[in-house]
């Protein structure tokens, strides 16, 4: 449990939140995708796997040794390694796909660094990482030493200093936040957007209720009350 709430549970699951992202993923990609491609936090190689064969080349990269032995059930190019010493030369990937990893890196400032280093130029960062607008922490909290699992609401909207008491198993953005990684990188930004979940837990235990619900929020995404969505969705190109 605690090293699931420092490093982050990867996707385990095919749903529609996910097919979502890979889709949105796919659109910010283009022909980059037919080059190469970094996975930057590989997980269990549910993104990693469907990314193979549409795909140049696609390397792989995760923290963890286990994950990285079950990402090898698709592709050998996966590397046990950390996301501020990415193990490739410059200018050397099309794309890069940093899925919900940023907030759990000990340096995020250098694992931006790395990313853009590693792009070639006309490449693409596919970022998604957690908003602080949301009104639920995701990552669970730890109270009097102990961890506790599941979404905790309000969290994030307390006093950066207590909220990181709280949390300090991972890291939280505004829009600023987000921003600031990047000054004085060689970038432009193509897009910079707030999303809501699929809210697949919902709809599996009251599928009328969790739909509407998504609906609902979904469209939100079109509209100021963004704001409050779920993750940042940045796509970022190196000039």
């Amino acid at each position: 449990m605690t090293k699931a709430a420092q490093r982050g549970e990867p996707s385990y699951v095919w749903r529609d939140g996910q097919k979502r992202r890979f889709e949105m993923l796919l659109n910010a990609a283009g022909e980059r995708l037919k080059g190469r491609v970094l996975v930057d936090g590989s997980g269990v190689g549910t993104y990693f796997s469907r990314l193979i064969p549409l795909s140049g080349q696609v390397i792989g990269l995760d923290i963890e040794l286990p994950r990285v032995e079950d990402c090898k059930e698709y592709s050998p190019l996966v590397i046990n390694g950390a996301s501020e010493y990415l193990p490739l030369p410059a200018e050397s990937a099309d794309l890069v796909w940093s899925h919900e990893v940023l907030e759990h890196v000990e340096d995020d400032h250098a694992a931006i660094r790395e990313m853009v280093r590693v792009l070639r130029p006309g490449g693409r960062i596919v970022l998604f990482c957690p908003n602080r607008g949301y009104p639920f922490e995701t990552h669970g909290i730890y109270w009097r030493g102990k961890y506790h699992f599941g979404n905790k609401l309000f969290v994030n909207y307390l006093p950066r200093a207590w909220r990181d008491k709280l949390a300090p198993h991972v890291e939280i953005y505004t829009r600023r936040d987000l921003a600031k990684l990047f000054t004085g990188l060689p970038v432009r930004f193509v897009s910079r957007r707030t999303v809501f979940g699929a809210y697949d837990n919902i709809i599996a235990r009251s599928p009328a209720l969790g739909r509407v619900l998504r609906f609902f929020l979904q469209a939100l995404e079109k509209t100021p009350l963004q704001r409050f969505g779920l993750s940042h969705f940045w796509v970022i190109e190196k000039v």
